[in-house]
């Protein structure tokens, strides 16, 4: 600002306010430590013990029919031999648990503090792909299958329904991580059922039924917990620069 001789007056507007910070650097890395690191790790500490007090085991559940299991990260693979068929399943646990809504949420204020604690379990029902391979064939029969939310109860009194649903059905190279689009593809909406129900009672001839349906649930639950873990102990330590 110019004063009436055309000099600076020496004052200078402050056009930004901020707070200096001054972190402490605890563990000589160098990053930014503050308070409110400090404050989400102890959340995290306490967190990870939670989850672990609810953790069922620290072992994965077994499958019945013989599958054998290989992990990569969130990624998990199912394979079987039977009759000379190869039979693998593919699912991965990223994203496999489905939004919770509270529907009667009138009804769930006028419930007791108890009963409000009390988170409903948290089940994983991951989409799955499966893969039949025969001997000598140079392409596979690969079925894209989920969970519908309308299945994923039986009412009491009522006829016991798939629990699961193919999507879609197509010939794949074998081994192909990557489905390919210049395939054909099956699309199950608009299919007959009767076809539908072949494919079905095809898919439960290989040990691809309820009961396995039922089981990759559980056993995809317990890996999603296991990897949440995992997570929150990996960003604790990020935090707290361990």
């Amino acid at each position: 600002m110019l004063n009436n001789n055309g000099a600076s007056s020496g004052y200078r507007p402050q056009l930004f306010s901020s707070r200096v910070w001054n972190p402490s650097v605890s563990c000589g890395c160098g990053g930014l430590h503050t308070e409110g690191d400090k404050a989400f790790g102890d959340f995290l500490s306490d967190e990870i013990k939670e989850e672990q007090k609810i953790q069922k085991t620290k072992t994965l559940p077994k499958m019945s029919g013989g599958w054998e299991l290989g992990l990569n990260g969130t990624e998990a693979k199912l394979t079987r031999h039977f009759a000379g068929d190869k039979i693998s399943v593919t699912f991965n646990v990223n994203n496999s648990i489905p939004p919770s809504f509270e529907e009667e949420a009138e009804q769930g204020q006028q419930k007791s503090a108890a009963a409000a604690e009390e988170e409903p379990e948290m089940v994983s029902s991951p989409n799955f792909v499966v893969e039949v391979t025969k001997q000598g064939a140079k392409h596979s029969l690969v079925f894209d299958c989920h969970y519908p939310e309308d299945e994923m109860s039986h009412g009491e009194g009522e006829e016991e329904s798939d629990i699961f649903a193919i999507r879609e059905v197509s010939f794949q190279p074998e081994g192909d991580d990557e489905w390919k689009e210049t395939s054909y593809t099956l699309g199950t909406d608009s299919l007959d059922w009767a076809l539908y129900d072949h494919l079905m009672d095809f898919l439960a001839d290989r040990g691809v039924d309820n009961t396995f349906a039922d089981e990759l649930m559980e056993l995809s639950t317990a890996i999603e917990h296991q990897e949440y873990i995992k997570f929150l102990e990996n960003l604790q330590g990020f935090v707290k620069c361990n």
